[in-house]
């Protein structure tokens, strides 16, 4: 069934391994993803249509913030598929059934407040991170060159390492669960296409 993609999925996240970082912040050209973590030791190198290849640093770059931007929105997808089907008390409970059911029955003054704040979120990721093509218009569509993708500097609770291995792995940590939520969180969504019964239910919940 469609619901246990995620668990298999899992399988190449038991042999993660953290990649060692050099001390210098340049990237090296000979490296595979010009150094940037994310290489396991199951699949390895995966890149199976060579699109990094010939691919510049900026690029790369940008392929990754994509990359962590899309898995940290699967996280919150994958679990909030799990909580709302379960834990629903906004809208005096009347949200019900499987979440790809749930978004015509949200009212529609809570589609605002939700276009608002993703519109809010993502003005800001573009301010921390990318080029401003008003005074950069070669650097169009490139990130800033001393921005580590995904490090917005929201830290709140001060996790993140000061030592640069030790942040290596929290990224390769952090880019694994996201490959996993997004595989996951597709899984949830073509398994209630077919069914249309909650992601639990499969489960005996």
């Amino acid at each position: 069934m469609l619901y246990i993609a995620p668990a298999i999925a899992a399988l190449g996240l038991f042999n993660a391994k953290a990649p060692t970082t050099k001390s210098s912040t340049k990237m090296a050209a000979t490296e595979f993803a010009y150094g940037l973590p994310g290489v396991t030791s199951f699949p390895g190198e995966f890149d199976p249509l060579g699109l990094s290849k010939d691919a510049s640093e900026e690029q790369v770059k940008v392929w990754r913030e994509a990359e962590l931007t899309h898995g940290r929105v699967g996280m919150l997808a994958a679990a909030g598929f799990l909580v709302q089907e379960s834990f629903h008390p906004l809208f005096d409970g009347s949200v019900t059934g499987p979440a790809i059911e749930h978004i015509p029955q949200i009212p529609e003054f809570f589609w605002f407040a939700l276009t608002l704040a993703i519109g809010a979120s993502e003005a800001y990721r573009v301010q921390v991170g990318w080029e401003d093509p008003k005074t950069s218009v070669d650097k169009y569509g490139t990130l800033k060159a001393d921005y580590t993708p995904g490090d917005l500097g929201f830290d709140p609770l001060g996790l993140k390492p000061e030592d640069p291995e030790e942040f290596a792995a929290m990224q390769l940590k952090e880019l694994n669960n996201g490959r996993l939520a997004m595989i996951a969180a597709a899984g949830f969504l073509a398994q209630e296409s077919i069914d249309h019964k909650p992601i639990l239910e499969h489960l005996g919940f």
